[in-house]
């Protein structure tokens, strides 16, 4: 905080609670100042002399400690795990355009839908009083946060928008969140109240420059760094430490609440004020413009200054300013009518490629990817990038020491875009696929007609590792406690050589392992136990059977009741079932030939996990609702929509894709007509694309997907 001379003056006084509520009230006037005006009056000293005088004060005095004291921030004890909360008002997303050429489109939109709800002639009046907002669009964390009587009293994720994690305590340790609200003393705006119970929506992020500082500490410390500040900002907040949450330097941007007139406002404009005015930080950037093409104008030349920010931004908001035209125009079931997100294309950079490395998947599949000299892009260091699949090489010819262009997709997920072939060494080698599995030395197949290579051994390590953590997933068996980094420790200790083997853990393989308290020992123990009694379809998910997603795992538990029916079914069988067609069924078919994975079923039948359900009748699972069978998103954000993939996608293969789609309701169809909802259209995609903006069906990338879907929805 820096100093403009003023002293920060300790108040005096006798009584510890009075003289502790005066310096709780100096502390959050300084904070509001600086997190919120911009205009700090003391330096970083002299407000930490104010901080530790309070701590002192409320050590010696425990009595006079209240629920709103700025000294929470600094965090509280561990938590076990994080609660789930229930948005009462559902955090919708944002429709995007990529041109000024879309805002205006969907400035069209906005005067027709105003036609449809109130007539032309009473939607042309209110189209010249139309006004814009725009406010940056922060790359961090969506939260809600709840304030009751003034005081924060939760801080949720967003989730997937519907269900998100209880953060309170971490929420807590962010300076720049006021615990209680209004933040300071003195009259607010006309009209200005702060109801009972009020819900505030944000962005929580990392600063570029706090960003830089922990990375040169974790460099220094851990001997590693973190990849991009949105996803430190994502694990800082996830910490059970809260005390690790405030070692982070994050911020907090404000833009809306799901009740705007509860705070006695008319616009969206006097909505961020008087956030601002009872202590919630905004983005100074905020303007608005009675004229859309004015609000262009500013929008573009936002966008052009991005890279000079001290924090990552994906594109510029506008919002329709007047809170009555918003109602009129409402929301769909992915984003509000009133609000959409003008974003620019990806940004890109040239480097070099280093090497050419490949992972093994849970199914045994290998993904080249591309180890890079480190390059900035869009304020990133990017050092990796995928490659998909050996053709996507190969069509590219992308070799060792190329110079290559790089794009980061989604503003996230880095990708090699072609090759400069100008700058090729001369002694670059074409790339081709290992012949053997670079983990287990195993020989590898591909199918032809097929982009993928496997490993064909079932025992490899690394694809025990993935299908493990894929079992004990939150949409499978819901093992919580297992993680990645366990997982590998129990492989490689020999402690796991399948999935049957989680059920013969023990508390002595558990202990003296890091991190591992008696509790949480027990938890992990309590947890695997309780996965024995997850219905069918869960256990058909956890098996990782290709293409067997939600969806399809429902309706074969529904069709055969067991898992013993199902390794019985044949192909004929398997089609009949509503969903299925021959290359589920074929794959199905496949997995209950091998040997070691019907060696599988009988262990895991020996182990009491459930491998029938009670009270089965056919086709119930298909048809009917409940744990017991039906499709997990079945009331997802995607219920009743059809959606159709084509091309190939950033980070998700189309098996991952459907399955997300499928845990959010939604439904995979194989071509695209008037009827299709979206269109998820990735690298190479082709007619299927075309057929989709020749029709008007809506496209969308893999970004897009992620948001209709939300990051709650497991893979």
């Amino acid at each position: 905080m820096p100093s403009d001379d003023r002293s920060a003056v300790v108040p005096s006084s006798d009584d510890p609670s009075a003289r502790a509520e005066a310096l709780r009230r100096e502390i959050r006037r300084h904070s509001h100042l600086y997190y919120v005006r911009d205009a700090p009056e003391i330096s970083d000293a002299e407000y930490d002399a104010l901080f530790k005088a309070l701590q002192d004060i409320e050590a010696a005095h425990p009595d006079v400690v209240t629920p709103d004291t700025p000294t929470l921030a600094i965090g509280g004890p561990p938590v076990d795990a994080f609660g789930k909360v229930q948005h009462p008002h559902p955090m919708l997303s944002l429709d995007n355009a990529f041109s000024a050429e879309g805002v205006r489109t969907w400035g069209e939109r906005v005067l027709r839908r105003l036609a449809e709800v109130d007539g032309d002639a009473a939607a042309a009046a209110r189209a010249a009083s139309l006004a814009y907002v725009l406010e940056p669009k922060v790359d961090g964390v969506a939260v809600a946060l709840r304030y009751r009587d003034g005081v924060l009293v939760q801080g949720a994720t967003r989730g997937d928008g519907t269900l998100g994690e209880d953060i309170t305590a971490n929420v807590r340790t962010i300076r720049g969140v006021p615990l209680r609200v209004p933040a300071v003393d003195g009259p607010l705006p006309d009209g200005v109240a702060v109801p009972p119970d009020l819900e505030v929506r944000g962005e929580v992020y990392l600063p570029l420059d706090g960003f830089a500082a922990m990375n040169e500490r974790a460099l220094a410390v851990e001997g590693r760094t973190y990849a991009n500040p949105r996803n430190a900002a994502a694990g800082s907040l996830r910490q059970l430490d809260p005390t690790i949450t405030a070692s982070r330097p994050l911020r907090l941007i404000t833009y809306g609440v799901p009740d705007p007139h509860a705070l006695g406002v008319a616009s969206h404009w006097d909505l961020l004020n008087a956030l601002e005015a009872i202590g919630l930080p905004g983005n100074p950037d905020r303007r608005r413009f009675a004229d859309l093409d004015d609000a262009l104008a500013y929008a573009d030349a936002w966008l052009a200054r991005r890279a000079s920010l001290n924090y990552l931004a994906d594109g510029i908001v506008l919002k329709v300013d007047a809170l009555d035209l918003q109602d009129a125009l409402g929301s769909v079931s992915h984003h509000p009518r009133w609000a959409i997100a003008y974003k620019t294309a990806s940004e890109e950079a040239t480097t070099v490629v280093v090497a050419i490395n490949v992972n093994v998947g849970r199914t045994g599949k290998l993904v080249p990817h591309a180890t890079l000299a480190p390059v900035g892009i869009g304020g990133v260091t990017v050092s990796q990038a995928t490659l998909h699949n050996e053709d996507y090489v190969t069509e590219r010819d992308i070799r060792v020491g190329d110079t290559v262009l790089v794009k980061r997709a989604g503003e996230v997920i880095p990708q090699v875009i072609k090759v400069v072939p100008e700058l090729r060494p001369s002694d670059a080698l074409p790339w081709h696929m290992p012949d053997r599995c670079p983990v287990c030395g195993e020989p590898v197949t591909r199918t032809p007609g097929e982009a993928d290579t496997y490993c064909t051994n079932a025992a490899c390590p690394e694809q025990l590792v993935r299908h493990v953590e894929h079992f004990v997933a939150r949409g499978a068996m819901d093992i919580d406690g297992l993680g990645e980094k366990l997982v590998a420790q129990f492989v490689t200790d020999g402690l796991i050589a399948d999935v049957a083997d989680l059920y013969n853990l023990v508390p002595a393989d558990l202990e003296g392992r890091e991190g591992f308290a008696e509790k949480r020992i027990a938890n992990v123990i309590a947890a695997v136990d309780a996965s024995r009694h997850r219905p069918l379809r869960r256990l058909l998910i956890g098996l990782g059977i290709r293409h067997v997603g939600s969806t399809v795992a429902a309706a074969l538990a529904g069709a055969f009741g067991s898992l013993d029916a199902l390794a019985g079914a044949d192909e004929t069988a398997l089609t009949a079932v509503d969903g299925v067609g021959p290359e589920i069924a074929a794959s199905v078919v496949a997995w209950f030939a091998v040997p070691r994975n019907r060696a599988l079923a009988q262990r895991l039948t020996a182990a009491g996990v459930r491998v029938a359900d009670p009270d089965w009748t056919p086709r119930a699972a298909v048809e009917g609702g409940g744990d017991g069978g039906a499709a997990n998103g079945a009331a997802g954000p995607l219920a009743g929509k059809k959606l159709v993939l084509t091309g190939t996608l950033p980070t998700m293969t189309r098996e991952e894709a459907a399955a997300r789609i499928e845990a959010a309701g939604g439904k995979v169809v194989g071509s695209v007509s008037a009827k299709t909802d979206y269109v998820v259209a990735g690298e190479a995609a082709g007619s299927k694309l075309a057929k989709a903006q020749a029709l008007g069906v809506a496209v969308i990338d893999e970004a897009g997907l992620i948001d209709l879907v939300g990051t709650g929805i497991p893979m």
